[in-house]
């Protein structure tokens, strides 16, 4: 029974040792050619690519400026009072002449009718004069000296004089009691209130009532390298540009405005000319103060070759571009470039309209290569390729199918006995049952 049961755990051992063999080195013929075709042979290269076409290009200089108000004041008292009332509210809309504040006018509207008053006590008093002086002219140098004539003349002058500045002196005090109320100087928009009704207010105050801007039309103030004047200059002579106001980021466009003036000098600290555009503002998109991105038309190519910028490459001979030819093989062809931005290259030389150029797949990708061309469209989804552990995990699995094999194969073909092991070793326990038997064996008188 001892060597039964050697024999069978040896048939089971090399039944599981077969089996692994098999399934690490047992490879179908098939699938070896498969692997080694696939490793042996390059498919062709997929890409994506577009056609080129002829389009008109504008071409603009952009810069980085800031939004002005056409008209910007502070709305200050001119005279000294108690603030009677504030006829706005913060950030209302409003017209040249409304009546922003009032001011109390209690004292100068007493200046305006004293200097009325002195006015009418002159105008009497010269009337008396001239009545006195045509006396003196009727009688004469019979009665009266030539001296006296004089003077009365002069007296009479002087009197008309006295009204003329009585009469400026009503203006004046007219002006000084219109001061008392204060009305918009153009039409805009009010900011915050900078006092309150009830406050004693001064000509000298520096803060003001309220600040009032000009937002329909605006200004934008912007910047250009010195570089650009020469075509900047040509431009505007030829007629007014246009002028686009950006977003920061240059995604969203704001307004639509004109280019206004051009500086007179460039900054030479920062080698930049300032420039000044208008805008409607109709939308109220800008706003005094904002930081905006300017783009200016300058001109417009008509009818030129231009290509998607990502299909054009640079290497040590310069730019190049892969055309895919009828028959799907790439051509690298040498192009110039006269001006690129990041969505269109302008294709001086080099291609014409219609040809189809790579935009993308350069990995693999060279000349004369084959290649297999999509639109750039989501490809349709093929089935996932096995991760290293899941194809493990299979291996595995398979090499344990191969040892269940090895191990059924040795149960049917060892003698069934009531000792043999189905497992390699045995232990202690089984290993005193078995002696226990063998003793019981002998005492009945059996053989070994």
């Amino acid at each position: 029974m001892t060597l039964l049961r050697w024999v069978s755990t040896v048939v089971i051992v090399g039944a599981i040792a077969g089996g692994v063999y098999y399934m690490m080195h047992g490879q179908a013929p098939d699938s070896v050619s498969a692997s080694r075709r696939g490793a042996g042979m390059g498919g062709p290269v997929a890409v994506i690519a577009k056609n080129t076409d002829r389009a008109d290009v504008p071409i603009y200089l952009e810069g980085v400026g800031s939004v002005k108000a056409l008209n910007t004041a502070t709305v200050r008292a001119q005279v000294d009072g108690r603030l009677l009332s504030v006829n706005f509210n913060e950030g209302q809309d409003v017209k040249k002449g409304d009546v922003l504040a009032k001011i109390d006018p209690v004292t100068y509207q007493a200046q305006l009718d004293q200097a009325i008053a002195k006015k009418a006590l002159d105008e009497a008093l010269l009337a008396n004069t001239k009545k006195d002086l045509e006396r003196f002219q009727k009688v004469g140098t019979l009665a009266i000296s030539q001296q006296q004539i004089d003077t009365q003349l002069a007296l009479v002058k002087q009197q008309e004089a006295q009204i003329k500045s009585d009469a400026a002196s009503i203006e004046n005090a007219t002006a000084i009691l219109g001061y008392t109320t204060i009305v918009a100087p153009f039409d805009g928009r009010t900011g915050i209130r900078l006092v309150d009704e009830g406050n004693l207010v001064h000509s000298g105050d520096a803060g003001g009532i309220v600040v009032m801007t000009q937002v329909q039309p605006i200004s934008v103030l912007f910047t250009l390298p010195q570089q650009q004047l020469p075509m900047l200059t040509k431009s505007s002579a030829e007629g007014k540009l246009t002028a686009y106001a950006l977003s920061t980021d240059g995604q969203t466009e704001l307004d639509t405005g004109t280019l206004k003036v051009i500086d007179n000098q460039v900054d030479q600290q920062t080698g930049t000319i300032r420039l000044k555009a208008d805008f409607p503002n109709e939308k109220r998109q800008l706003w005094p103060g904002q930081f905006v991105n300017v783009r200016l038309l300058v001109d417009t190519l008509k009818g030129v070759i231009v290509a998607p910028t990502e299909a054009v490459q640079r290497g040590p001979d310069g730019t190049y571009v892969y055309v895919v030819g009828a028959d799907n093989t790439a051509e690298m062809r040498p192009v110039k470039i006269s001006r690129q931005d990041e969505k269109f290259a302008v294709i001086a030389d080099g291609l014409t309209e219609g040809e189809k150029v790579v935009t993308s797949g350069f990995g693999r990708l060279k000349d004369g290569a084959t290649v297999s061309v999509s639109d750039g469209k989501a490809p349709e989804q093929s089935p996932p390729a096995l991760s290293k552990k899941s194809a493990d995990g299979k291996k595995a699995a398979r090499v344990g199918d191969a040892a269940n094999v090895g191990v059924q194969s040795a149960q049917a073909t060892a003698p069934a006995a009531p000792d043999a092991a189905l497992v390699t070793g045995s232990t202690s326990e089984d290993k005193k049952n078995s002696d226990k038997h063998r003793h019981s064996h002998r005492d009945n008188g059996a053989s070994p």
